[in-house]
Parts: C-alpha cells; sequence; structure tokens
C-alpha cells in the first residue's frame, strides 16, 4: 500500500480508538479504555512509520538529483544539470511535506 494509503489507515486507526476510549471512560471499561488506548497509538505509529518512508525516499530524490547534477556539470550538459536540480528540489519538498 502506498504511504498514504497508510497514512489514512493509521488516521483511521486513531479516530477509531480514540472514539473506543472515550466509549469506555463513558461506561466506566476499563478494558475498551485500554483497546481504545492500544488502537489509537497503533495508528498514530502507523502514521509516523508512513511519514519516515516518506522522508527517507525524499532525502533519496535529492541525492540523485545532487549526483545527476553533477554528473551533467561534469559533463558540460545543461539538460542534465537541469534535471538534477528539479529532482534535488522534489526531494527536498517530499523530505519537508513529511516533518
Amino acid at each position: 500500500m502506498s504511504n498514504l494509503g497508510e497514512r489514512i489507515k493509521g488516521k483511521a486507526e486513531e479516530i477509531y480508538g480514540d472514539a473506543k476510549e472515550r466509549l469506555g471512560d463513558a461506561l466506566d471499561n476499563e478494558q475498551m479504555q485500554a483497546e481504545g488506548r492500544a488502537t489509537e497509538l497503533k495508528g498514530e505509529a502507523r502514521q509516523e512509520a508512513a511519514k519516515a518512508a516518506e522522508r527517507l525516499g525524499g532525502m533519496a530524490d535529492e541525492a540523485k538529483g545532487n549526483l545527476k547534477q553533477v554528473a551533467g556539470d561534469l559533463l558540460n550538459n545543461e539538460q542534465m544539470q537541469a534535471e538534477g536540480v528539479a529532482e534535488e528540489l522534489k526531494g527536498e519538498a517530499r523530505r519537508k511535506a513529511n516533518q
């Protein structure tokens, strides 16, 4: 599943867990509270894992773009340089969007 899909599933788990925990509070049911809290934490962890994977992918894009830009410089290839800059910027944006 894509990282966006994992983030959505994580958010859904977080919301479901929070609702279950609140229902447990209202019913004074400690088991339901604990199960709800565990589900909520699982959802938060799933979202963080997806964000981390995107940050890592962004860092890889940045590095690849940087290498392409350097290769373009060495080969005096302006198109390759421009593609490298674009890929580096794309990676930076991907990384920053998932902080």
